[in-house]
């Protein structure tokens, strides 16, 4: 019996979901029922959560074959399982010391008469998370790492186009946790829209920069704070002195992980123009070493859905139409007029233009255009007259190519000499600017974005205010004018 077939039969699942304001209610009413949750609740809560994933692993490899089509069982493990579990863990070991009042300096001559300023980390309350379906355990149980932490309960909408691996977390979470701390609702684009006028304390949102748009809209109707999660074109500048084959191998194996479908992606390259047909070969040998098949590679990850496997097959047939020259890696010799569970091979675009859409749109896909530049500050110049991308890369050893790179382009991120592995690091922030995004979380970061961050001042015994207060003297005008000075 399928996973899916599991879910069917199983006497948990609900024919409808629970009313999603009645869900938000109930978790408000209990949040201030209860207050601030101590240290030790926190991280029981955050130790289920661990459970929940190393308990239910294989359950989830399953969903996440049937809902991809094809999805290998290590990548699985590598991308969400483990990232997700390496989050609740440093939450859980650091939730003690980040909740802790920050002591702040207290201005002259308050702090010398005995008055303290600190800083207090409260939780916000409820709040909402949106999920992509890329890696639809790692966009949840990564967050909820933060979430939990911040002592906040959370109401989940995870993707519709892994209904199997979101109605298995529907169950996980509901076996575990009561609907006061964490809830699931599942659904389509009209749960999704109604989902985002809620008023929550929060929301985060992680998808595609046209629909963060939209709940950002919606959540201004409530004035709810959020944290966006977007995407964009992502560039690999490979500088002049870098390996070759190394960054190639590098970019390439970034590009097809989870089939390219992934925000932090590369999505274009940059190589100097004398180097663009030894950088092209170098790919072309990483890939066929990585992969030697594609069709039946069980490491090989496939398109999730048809539509998006028709938009890159159109983003191909535009570029050719518009002049590109297309390579496809193909190193078994594989004919892919019936390809199983949309698998899509590889393809390198040679003398890619902004007109076409393979340059316009985040591509989420085992395609790569390849663009050339004379000098790095072309490539530099190129960035910055598009949107702010999630992620940057450069590869090379220059030292002064690398900081013209990094002082004079803006991303979320930026990996030097690899790709992806910033987001690896839990104790970095993770997050976009302008249209990639708004916003971050990981680590004590993430702890920060779903608290709420109140200034607490404390007044001493003496009346120190006494002294500013009218009628103002000779002694206030003294304190005052003193302290206005170059």
């Amino acid at each position: 019996m399928s996973v899916a077939e599991n879910l069917r039969a199983s006497p948990r699942e609900s024919t409808e979901p629970a009313p999603m304001r009645a869900l938000l209610d109930r978790q408000r009413a209990a949040f201030l029922r209860d207050g601030p949750p101590p240290p030790a609740a926190r991280i029981e809560r955050l130790e289920r959560a661990i459970g929940l994933l190393v308990d239910n692993a294989k359950a989830i490899e399953d969903a996440m074959i049937e809902d991809f089509g094809h999805r290998s069982r290590e990548q699985t493990s590598m991308t969400d399982i483990l990232p997700s579990v390496s989050a609740l863990k440093h939450a859980k070991a650091n939730v003690r010391r980040w909740m802790a009042p920050e002591r702040r300096k207290t201005e002259f001559p308050f702090g010398l008469l005995g008055a303290r300023s600190a800083v207090h980390y409260q939780p916000k309350g409820v709040v909402g998370l949106i999920a992509p379906w890329n890696f639809p355990i790692n966009m949840v149980f990564g967050p909820l790492a933060g979430i939990l932490a911040a002592g906040n309960r959370c109401l989940v909408k995870p993707s519709e186009f892994t209904p199997t691996t979101s109605a298995l977390m529907a169950q996980m979470i509901e076996a575990v946790y009561s609907p006061e701390e964490i809830a699931v609702v599942q659904g389509g684009v009209d749960v999704g829209e109604a989902f985002t006028r809620l008023p929550f304390d929060h929301i985060l949102f992680t998808g595609a920069t046209s629909i963060g748009r939209h709940v950002m809209r919606a959540a201004a109707d409530n004035l709810v704070p959020v944290t966006l999660e977007l995407g964009g074109k992502s560039p690999a500048i490979v500088g002049q002195s870098a390996k070759l084959e190394d960054a190639a191998t590098k970019i390439m194996v970034g590009k097809l992980l989870n089939g390219g479908q992934i925000c932090i992606a590369p999505d274009y390259a940059f190589v100097a123009r004398a180097q663009r047909d030894a950088f092209v070969e170098a790919a072309k040998a990483a890939v066929t070493k990585t992969y030697p098949t594609l069709k039946d590679n069980p490491d090989f990850t496939s398109i999730v859905h048809q539509r998006h496997f028709d938009r890159l097959k159109s983003y191909l047939d535009d570029a050719k139409a518009r002049g590109a020259r297309l390579i496809e890696i193909n190193p078994g010799n594989e004919i892919f007029a019936q390809r199983p569970h949309r698998k899509f091979p590889p393809t390198l675009v040679l003398d890619p233009t902004d007109d076409m859409k393979v340059m316009q749109e985040e591509i989420f896909g085992p395609i790569l255009p390849i663009k050339t530049y004379e000098r790095p500050q072309d490539a530099v110049d190129y960035v910055n007259a598009h949107d702010r991308p999630l992620a940057l890369y450069y590869f090379g050893n220059d030292a002064a190519e690398r900081d013209l790179v990094l002082s004079r382009t803006t991303s979320g991120g930026v990996t030097i000499n690899d790709v992806i592995m910033h987001v690896a690091q839990e104790d970095l922030p993770f997050g976009g600017v302008g249209p990639s995004g708004m916003g971050n979380y990981h680590g004590a970061d993430g702890f920060k974005t779903f608290s709420h961050t109140r200034a607490v001042y404390m007044q001493t015994g003496i009346d120190i205010g006494a002294l500013l207060r009218p009628p103002y003297n000779d002694r206030m005008r003294k304190l005052v004018g003193g302290r206005i000075k170059r």
